[in-house]
């Protein structure tokens, strides 16, 4: 097989300056819905780019959990790969492929710590079994073998079998604020529809078309 013979023409739709919202919030809750009704698998997924204070990257996909007019949330254990980047360098991206939609949504902004009021929330709306894991794995640290992990989630099931499950002081959220969001549309002949919103100082935000 010849990866140079794998083609795609993107002919599905078009992006016009005069189809966006004036705030891409907005703007990114109309595609996300339109994934959603598309019935996507994990049209909440998104890749998250971190680096290191050594400038070493790494790239990850998480589930989008919040949107708001301050930016996009996330969860993760606070001791993670990712949240060790993120304490070292805040600058983050984010990208949402929903390719069979011959679309992309490039976010950059900072990622911050959101208040425990609202980990507690989201950590509270989990199954119970997602409590429990969030409890019994030890994010990114080496481990011998699966049945390690499955005799520390038994552990824990048992030890908080009555009642209900605390949140970990070691799991929290994310909100990454943007600077920029982009949105891709794949277009005929790789002419593609690409639309960049940038946040100014005083919070307004321009939008430009950008060469595909």
């Amino acid at each position: 097989m010849n990866l140079a013979d794998i083609r795609t023409d993107y002919r599905r739709d078009r992006l016009r300056r005069e189809d966006l919202r004036e705030d891409p919030i907005d703007q990114f809750q109309v595609w996300l819905d339109e994934a959603c009704h598309a019935g996507l698998t994990e049209p909440t997924a998104m890749s998250l780019a971190t680096a290191s204070k050594e400038g070493r990257c790494l790239l990850r996909t998480v589930l989008l959990k919040g949107l708001d007019e301050q930016g996009f949330v996330f969860f993760t254990n606070l001791e993670s790969r990712k949240a060790r980047h993120i304490g070292e360098n805040p600058s983050v991206s984010l990208l949402f492929p929903w390719l069979s939609l011959e679309r992309q949504v490039v976010v950059t902004g900072r990622a911050d710590r959101i208040s425990t009021v609202e980990s507690l929330k989201y950590f509270l709306s989990r199954p119970r079994g997602s409590q429990l894991a969030a409890w019994a794995s030890r994010q990114s640290n080496v481990i011998s073998s699966r049945r390690v992990l499955e005799m520390e989630w038994e552990r824990i099931k048992e030890k908080f079998s009555a009642g209900e499950i605390p949140l970990p002081s070691f799991w929290g959220g994310y909100r990454v604020t943007p600077d920029t969001i982009e949105f891709w549309q794949g277009g005929h002949h790789r002419l593609h529809d690409r639309f960049q919103y940038v946040r100014q100082t005083d919070g307004r935000w321009t939008i430009d078309r950008l060469a595909p």
